[in-house]
Protein backbone atom coordinates (compact mmCIF):
# COMPACT_ATOMS: atom_id res chain seq x y z
CA UNK A 1 0.00 0.00 0.00
CA UNK A 2 1.40 3.80 -1.05
CA UNK A 3 2.16 6.05 1.58
CA UNK A 4 0.16 8.93 2.16
CA UNK A 5 1.55 12.23 0.57
CA UNK A 6 1.45 15.73 1.88
CA UNK A 7 2.75 19.43 1.07
CA UNK A 8 4.41 21.22 3.03
CA UNK A 9 6.35 24.32 1.77
CA UNK A 10 10.10 24.17 1.80
CA UNK A 11 12.28 20.76 2.69
CA UNK A 12 15.96 22.42 1.99
CA UNK A 13 18.21 21.55 4.98
CA UNK A 14 15.95 18.94 6.23
CA UNK A 15 18.42 15.23 7.19
CA UNK A 16 17.49 12.31 8.32
CA UNK A 17 16.86 12.50 12.17
CA UNK A 18 15.21 15.76 12.09
CA UNK A 19 11.40 16.87 12.84
CA UNK A 20 9.60 18.49 9.81
CA UNK A 21 6.40 20.37 11.25
CA UNK A 22 3.38 20.12 8.78
CA UNK A 23 0.43 22.94 9.70
CA UNK A 24 -2.89 24.33 8.45
CA UNK A 25 -5.07 22.44 5.85
CA UNK A 26 -2.77 19.73 5.36
CA UNK A 27 -2.10 18.61 9.11
CA UNK A 28 -5.81 18.77 9.64
CA UNK A 29 -6.19 16.47 6.47
CA UNK A 30 -3.76 13.98 7.67
CA UNK A 31 -5.03 14.06 11.10
CA UNK A 32 -8.76 14.17 10.90
CA UNK A 33 -9.74 13.18 7.53
CA UNK A 34 -6.78 10.22 6.84
CA UNK A 35 -6.46 10.18 10.69
CA UNK A 36 -2.85 9.47 10.68
CA UNK A 37 -1.60 8.26 14.32
CA UNK A 38 2.01 8.56 16.09
CA UNK A 39 4.08 5.53 14.51
CA UNK A 40 2.26 5.83 11.19
CA UNK A 41 4.74 6.48 7.88
CA UNK A 42 4.02 8.96 5.40
CA UNK A 43 5.45 11.20 2.63
CA UNK A 44 6.45 14.93 2.50
CA UNK A 45 6.94 17.17 -0.73
CA UNK A 46 7.87 20.32 -1.21
CA UNK A 47 6.52 20.48 -5.19
CA UNK A 48 10.30 21.19 -5.99
CA UNK A 49 11.57 18.15 -5.97
CA UNK A 50 12.47 17.19 -2.36
CA UNK A 51 11.03 13.95 -0.60
CA UNK A 52 10.71 12.82 2.62
CA UNK A 53 9.59 9.20 4.07
CA UNK A 54 9.11 9.67 7.98
CA UNK A 55 7.35 8.61 11.13
CA UNK A 56 4.60 10.54 12.67
CA UNK A 57 5.92 11.71 16.08
CA UNK A 58 2.77 13.73 17.52
CA UNK A 59 -0.78 15.34 16.13
CA UNK A 60 -2.12 18.08 17.12
CA UNK A 61 -5.77 19.99 15.88
CA UNK A 62 -4.06 21.68 12.94
CA UNK A 63 -0.31 20.37 13.41
CA UNK A 64 1.58 17.04 12.52
CA UNK A 65 5.20 16.65 13.62
CA UNK A 66 6.94 14.15 10.81
CA UNK A 67 10.49 12.62 12.31
CA UNK A 68 12.35 12.39 8.92
CA UNK A 69 13.70 8.70 8.07
CA UNK A 70 14.85 9.30 4.79
CA UNK A 71 14.96 12.31 2.34
CA UNK A 72 16.34 13.21 -1.42
CA UNK A 73 15.98 15.68 -3.65
CA UNK A 74 14.64 14.74 -7.28
CA UNK A 75 15.95 16.18 -10.70
CA UNK A 76 13.32 18.68 -12.85
CA UNK A 77 11.84 15.77 -15.46
CA UNK A 78 13.30 16.42 -18.86
CA UNK A 79 11.97 17.45 -20.95
CA UNK A 80 9.92 20.05 -19.72
CA UNK A 81 6.11 19.99 -20.86
CA UNK A 82 3.89 23.18 -20.98
CA UNK A 83 0.34 23.28 -21.51
CA UNK A 84 -1.38 25.97 -22.93
CA UNK A 85 -5.36 25.23 -22.26
CA UNK A 86 -8.13 27.39 -23.64
CA UNK A 87 -10.60 27.92 -21.34
CA UNK A 88 -13.60 25.24 -21.28
CA UNK A 89 -17.01 25.94 -19.91
CA UNK A 90 -18.18 23.79 -16.89
CA UNK A 91 -16.02 21.53 -14.80
CA UNK A 92 -13.91 20.67 -17.90
CA UNK A 93 -11.06 23.00 -17.23
CA UNK A 94 -10.83 21.49 -13.94
CA UNK A 95 -10.91 18.15 -15.58
CA UNK A 96 -8.15 18.60 -18.06
CA UNK A 97 -6.07 20.55 -15.08
CA UNK A 98 -6.12 17.30 -13.27
CA UNK A 99 -5.16 14.70 -15.83
CA UNK A 100 -2.38 17.21 -17.22
CA UNK A 101 -0.93 17.21 -13.99
CA UNK A 102 -1.20 13.40 -13.48
CA UNK A 103 0.71 12.91 -17.00
CA UNK A 104 3.49 14.89 -15.70
CA UNK A 105 2.95 18.39 -17.27
CA UNK A 106 5.22 21.06 -15.49
CA UNK A 107 3.15 24.11 -16.29
CA UNK A 108 -0.03 24.95 -17.03
CA UNK A 109 -1.22 28.25 -19.08
CA UNK A 110 -5.03 28.60 -19.15
CA UNK A 111 -5.90 30.71 -22.44
CA UNK A 112 -8.46 33.04 -23.55
CA UNK A 113 -9.27 31.71 -26.88
CA UNK A 114 -11.45 33.63 -29.15
CA UNK A 115 -14.09 30.95 -29.11
CA UNK A 116 -13.51 30.01 -25.50
CA UNK A 117 -17.75 29.82 -24.17
CA UNK A 118 -16.28 30.20 -20.63
CA UNK A 119 -15.03 33.58 -19.61
CA UNK A 120 -12.83 34.96 -16.68
CA UNK A 121 -12.92 38.19 -15.26
CA UNK A 122 -13.06 39.88 -12.03
CA UNK A 123 -14.05 38.13 -9.37
CA UNK A 124 -14.63 34.96 -11.46
CA UNK A 125 -11.08 34.77 -12.88
CA UNK A 126 -9.91 34.72 -9.35
CA UNK A 127 -12.15 31.61 -8.29
CA UNK A 128 -11.76 29.69 -11.27
CA UNK A 129 -7.82 30.44 -11.06
CA UNK A 130 -7.72 29.19 -7.36
CA UNK A 131 -9.56 26.18 -8.69
CA UNK A 132 -7.47 24.82 -11.33
CA UNK A 133 -4.53 25.55 -8.74
CA UNK A 134 -6.10 23.81 -6.09
CA UNK A 135 -6.65 21.13 -8.61
CA UNK A 136 -3.49 20.36 -9.62
CA UNK A 137 -2.15 20.66 -5.91
CA UNK A 138 -4.43 17.61 -4.97
CA UNK A 139 -3.86 15.61 -8.33
CA UNK A 140 -0.04 16.21 -7.89
CA UNK A 141 -0.32 14.86 -4.36
CA UNK A 142 -2.17 11.85 -5.59
CA UNK A 143 0.18 10.70 -8.27
CA UNK A 144 2.78 11.37 -6.37
CA UNK A 145 4.66 13.73 -7.78
CA UNK A 146 7.82 15.17 -6.24
CA UNK A 147 7.57 17.92 -8.87
CA UNK A 148 4.36 20.32 -8.64
CA UNK A 149 3.00 22.03 -11.90
CA UNK A 150 2.70 25.57 -11.85
CA UNK A 151 -0.40 27.30 -13.10
CA UNK A 152 -0.22 30.41 -14.87
CA UNK A 153 -2.15 33.73 -14.31
CA UNK A 154 -4.81 33.89 -17.86
CA UNK A 155 -2.91 34.30 -21.00
CA UNK A 156 -3.59 36.19 -24.06
CA UNK A 157 -2.83 35.25 -27.27
CA UNK A 158 0.05 37.27 -27.65
CA UNK A 159 1.04 35.82 -24.47
CA UNK A 160 0.69 32.13 -25.92
CA UNK A 161 2.34 33.42 -29.19
CA UNK A 162 6.10 34.05 -26.94
CA UNK A 163 5.55 30.63 -25.07
CA UNK A 164 5.93 29.44 -28.34
CA UNK A 165 8.80 31.36 -29.99
CA UNK A 166 10.39 30.65 -26.72
CA UNK A 167 10.06 26.86 -26.84
CA UNK A 168 12.37 24.14 -28.14
CA UNK A 169 9.58 22.32 -29.65
CA UNK A 170 5.65 23.59 -29.78
CA UNK A 171 2.62 22.04 -31.34
CA UNK A 172 -1.09 23.84 -31.70
CA UNK A 173 -3.62 20.76 -31.82
CA UNK A 174 -5.96 21.34 -34.96
CA UNK A 175 -8.29 18.78 -36.69
CA UNK A 176 -7.71 20.81 -39.93
CA UNK A 177 -3.79 19.98 -39.85
CA UNK A 178 -2.36 17.57 -42.54
CA UNK A 179 0.71 16.98 -40.11
CA UNK A 180 0.80 14.05 -36.87
CA UNK A 181 2.85 14.21 -33.87
CA UNK A 182 4.84 11.49 -35.74
CA UNK A 183 6.28 13.85 -37.95
CA UNK A 184 7.82 16.15 -35.30
CA UNK A 185 11.68 15.51 -33.47
CA UNK A 186 10.49 15.53 -29.72
CA UNK A 187 13.67 16.94 -27.92
CA UNK A 188 14.90 14.92 -24.73
CA UNK A 189 15.75 18.15 -22.64
CA UNK A 190 14.85 21.80 -22.82
CA UNK A 191 10.79 22.78 -23.61
CA UNK A 192 7.81 21.49 -25.38
CA UNK A 193 4.60 23.57 -25.33
CA UNK A 194 1.47 21.54 -26.74
CA UNK A 195 -1.74 24.37 -27.23
CA UNK A 196 -5.32 23.00 -26.34
CA UNK A 197 -8.27 24.81 -28.53
CA UNK A 198 -11.48 25.08 -26.57
CA UNK A 199 -14.74 23.33 -27.68
CA UNK A 200 -15.50 25.36 -30.96
CA UNK A 201 -12.17 24.88 -31.77
CA UNK A 202 -9.09 27.36 -33.08
CA UNK A 203 -9.89 30.46 -35.41
CA UNK A 204 -7.05 30.62 -38.62
CA UNK A 205 -6.06 33.89 -37.34
CA UNK A 206 -5.23 31.64 -34.00
CA UNK A 207 -3.66 28.73 -35.92
CA UNK A 208 -1.32 31.41 -38.24
CA UNK A 209 -0.43 33.26 -35.40
CA UNK A 210 1.43 30.45 -33.41
CA UNK A 211 2.26 28.94 -36.70
CA UNK A 212 4.32 32.15 -37.29
CA UNK A 213 6.14 31.80 -34.39
CA UNK A 214 7.29 28.43 -34.99
CA UNK A 215 4.21 25.75 -33.61
CA UNK A 216 4.11 23.01 -35.93
CA UNK A 217 -0.28 22.27 -36.71
CA UNK A 218 -0.96 18.53 -35.95
CA UNK A 219 -4.48 16.87 -35.36
CA UNK A 220 -4.29 13.58 -33.31
CA UNK A 221 -5.87 11.46 -36.05
CA UNK A 222 -8.93 11.20 -37.17
CA UNK A 223 -11.34 11.61 -34.25
CA UNK A 224 -12.47 14.94 -32.97
CA UNK A 225 -11.42 14.99 -28.68
CA UNK A 226 -12.86 16.89 -26.50
CA UNK A 227 -10.57 19.95 -25.22
CA UNK A 228 -10.60 18.25 -21.45
CA UNK A 229 -8.77 15.39 -22.79
CA UNK A 230 -6.96 16.05 -25.79
CA UNK A 231 -3.89 17.70 -24.49
CA UNK A 232 -3.61 14.40 -22.38
CA UNK A 233 -3.41 12.64 -25.89
CA UNK A 234 -0.84 14.77 -27.63
CA UNK A 235 1.12 15.08 -24.06
CA UNK A 236 1.28 11.14 -23.29
CA UNK A 237 2.19 10.80 -27.16
CA UNK A 238 4.90 12.82 -26.73
CA UNK A 239 6.33 11.78 -23.52
CA UNK A 240 6.33 8.29 -24.96
CA UNK A 241 9.48 9.39 -27.25
CA UNK A 242 11.25 10.51 -24.92
CA UNK A 243 13.79 9.21 -21.62
CA UNK A 244 10.82 9.88 -19.02
CA UNK A 245 9.00 7.38 -20.39
CA UNK A 246 11.23 4.45 -21.91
Amino acid sequence: MSLPVHLVPSLDGVGVGAVVRVEGDEAHHAVAVRRMRVGEELVLTDGAGGLVVGVVEATGKRVLDVRVQSHEVLPEPQPSVTVVQALAKGERGERAVEVLTEVGVARVVPWAAARSVAVWKGEREAKSLARWRATAREAAKQSRRAWHPVVDELASTEDVRGLVAAADLAVVLHEEASGSLAGVAVPESGTVVVVVGPEGGLTDDEVATLAGAGAHAVRLGSEVLRTSTAGLAAVAALLSRTPRWR
